[in-house]
C-alpha cells in the first residue's frame, strides 16, 4: 500500500451520519407516578408544563400527577377527548408557551402530545395508564381519518414513566394487545429482511437484533403474562419501551412494522372500533408467518396462554372481512414493501384464512 491508498482513505467523506433520538430518563415500576417531579427536575427542560390527559383518566391518574406538580411548576391542565386534526391544534393553542407536554393515558392522548409537542418543538413525557402498543415509547403517532387511521412522523419521548399498579388494572385485554404488538416485531423484522434482499432497502442489524429479543422474551415468557399482576405489566412495558428505542436506532418504525400492520390497519379500515390496533397485528402475525414459512403455529399458541384473540371469531369478525383486508394490506402504505406485496389475490386470501383458522 502506497501513500496515495493513505490520501484516499484520509479525504474520504464518511457520510452515514443520522439522528438517534432516544428516551433520556424511563421510569418503570409500583408507585412510578411519584417520580415525575424528579423526573422534571432531572431533566431541567424549563418551568412550564401542560399536563394533557383524557376525560376518563384525568379524574384519577391525571389528577393525582396534578397534585404533584401544581406547587412546583406552572401548571396548565387540559382534558383531550378526541385525536383528530382539531383537537391537535387545540392543544397546540393551549401548549404554545410550554416547555413539556406530559400526557396522562392512553394511545390517543400519548399520540395527541407526540404530534402537538413535535410541531411546537417542544419535549413531551409518556406516562401511559395501559401498555396496550409500542406507541408509549416511539416515534409514530397514529391519527384516524375518514379513510382510516394515518401514520404521521413525530418524535419520541424525552421521559417515560409507568406505573405499573396502574397499567395492572386496566383490563387485561389492553395489555394482551400490548404483546400481540411486541409480538409482530417477529414478522415485521422478516419483512425488512425480505425487502432488503429483493428491493436493497437499507436495514439496521442493530435494530434488527433489538426488536427480535423483544418479541423472543415476549414469547417466552408469555405463560407469565397475568390478568392484574404488576410483574407482567412490568415486563409488558419494558418490551414495549425496547421496541420502540428499536425504531429511533432504525430511524423508522420498520422493526416494528411490516406486513402484519399493514394488514392491522386494512383491518381497523374495514372494521372500525371493532379491534384493537394490537390485536390486529398479531392475528396478521399468524398469517404473516405462515407466508414466510416461519412457525406460526407457535405465534399463535404464545398469543392463545397470553389472552390475545388469534381468530376473525375472538373478535367478532368475519373469515370473509379478514381475506378482504389481507387483500388490501397492499393498498396500506404501498411505499413499504412486504410479503403481503407479492400478489395475494382475493381467492387464495379467502383458501389461506379458511385453511389457518380450521386448524
Amino acid at each position: 500500500m502506497g501513500p496515495e491508498y493513505f490520501k484516499i482513505l484520509k479525504n474520504k467523506v464518511f457520510d452515514k451520519s443520522k439522528w438517534m433520538q432516544l428516551p433520556r430518563d424511563v421510569v418503570i415500576g409500583h408507585d412510578a407516578l411519584d417520580q415525575i417531579p424528579r423526573v422534571l427536575e432531572d431533566l431541567a427542560l424549563g418551568d412550564s408544563v401542560l399536563l394533557l390527559s383524557g376525560p376518563k383518566t384525568s379524574a384519577v391518574v391525571g389528577s393525582r400527577v396534578a397534585s404533584l406538580l401544581e406547587d412546583l411548576f406552572d401548571l396548565t391542565f387540559y382534558i383531550s377527548d378526541s385525536i383528530t386534526p382539531e383537537s391537535i391544534c387545540s392543544v397546540e393553542e393551549v401548549g404554545s408557551d410550554a416547555d413539556v407536554i406530559i400526557a396522562v393515558g392512553g394511545g390517543r392522548v400519548i399520540d395527541t402530545a407526540k404530534i402537538a409537542s413535535f410541531n411546537l418543538d417542544c419535549q413531551f413525557i409518556s406516562v401511559p395508564t395501559a401498555a396496550s402498543h409500542d406507541g408509549i415509547a416511539s416515534s409514530r403517532a397514529s391519527v384516524p381519518t375518514d379513510e382510516g387511521s394515518s401514520s404521521l412522523d413525530a418524535h419520541p419521548p424525552v421521559a417515560v414513566v409507568a406505573d405499573t399498579g396502574i397499567i395492572a388494572g386496566a383490563p387485561h385485554r389492553l395489555l394482551a394487545s400490548g404483546c400481540a404488538d411486541i409480538i409482530s416485531n417477529y414478522t415485521a423484522i422478516l419483512d425488512w429482511e425480505l425487502a432488503h434482499r429483493l428491493r436493497g432497502e437499507v436495514i439496521s442489524e442493530y435494530a434488527v437484533a433489538l426488536s427480535r429479543m423483544t418479541a423472543e422474551i415476549l414469547v417466552k415468557d408469555a405463560h407469565l403474562i397475568r390478568p392484574n399482576s404488576e410483574e407482567s405489566a412490568w415486563t409488558v412495558t419494558k418490551a414495549l419501551v425496547s421496541s420502540g428505542v428499536a425504531m429511533s436506532i432504525a430511524g423508522s418504525s420498520r422493526p416494528a412494522s411490516g406486513g402484519e400492520h399493514k394488514f392491522g390497519h386494512a383491518l381497523e379500515r374495514l372494521a372500525p372500533g371493532k379491534v384493537l390496533h394490537g390485536e390486529a397485528c398479531g392475528i396478521g402475525t399468524i398469517i404473516s408467518m405462515y407466508l414466510h414459512g416461519g412457525d406460526w403455529q407457535g405465534i399463535r399458541n404464545s398469543l392463545k396462554t397470553i389472552g390475545a384473540p388469534t381468530t376473525p371469531a375472538d373478535v367478532g369478525l368475519s373469515d370473509q372481512l379478514v381475506a378482504e383486508a389481507l387483500v388490501r394490506a397492499k393498498e396500506i402504505r404501498p411505499e413499504r414493501f412486504t410479503i403481503f406485496d407479492m400478489g395475494i389475490t382475493a381467492e387464495s386470501a379467502t383458501k389461506l384464512v379458511r385453511m389457518l383458522y380450521q386448524e
